[in-house]
């Protein structure tokens, strides 16, 4: 396995859901896996955009966004030695609400090694995501670790 991903759905409008998603500098207000982001440029998020992201027991990673749907999806990926991850973030509308996918994957010669030593950290982590994804949508706090 060299990736892992979660949909939840949210009982908020899609374009409430990608509002908060999108808006990445306030992660760390709603999910405990990210201690802080920092936006490396100016402006609404856009193919091409970074951000250093700070999480505990990850290294410091620097992520450029490469695809960009806008009130969809957006991916971002970050680099080191021998692995490329690619996180992919999707807000689609669902029943009375939305559906959110987020998902993580590993490429690379080190890529499945990195997957199969943070996999169930990865699973927790998205878990832990979608959650506070879910409770920022809706208005609910979010919950900690």
């Amino acid at each position: 396995m060299t990736g892992v991903s979660i949909s939840t759905d949210i009982a908020a409008p899609p374009d409430r859901v990608w509002a908060v998603m999108a808006d990445v500098e306030r992660w760390h207000e709603w999910t405990p896996t990210v201690t802080s982001i920092e936006r490396l440029d100016k402006g609404p998020l856009v193919a091409g955009s970074r951000a250093r992201i700070r999480q505990p027991r990850l290294p410091v990673a620097v992520w450029e966004v490469t695809e960009l749907v806008p009130g969809k999806s957006f991916v971002w990926v970050t680099r080191s030695p021998g692995v490329r991850v690619i996180a992919r973030h999707e807000v689609e509308p669902s029943g009375a609400g939305a559906r959110a996918t987020l998902s993580v994957r590993f490429t690379g010669p080190l890529g499945p090694l990195v997957a199969w030593v943070t996999g169930s950290l990865n699973e927790r982590y998205l878990a832990l995501e979608a959650k506070g994804l879910r409770e920022r949508s809706t208005g609910r706090a979010a919950g900690g670790a």
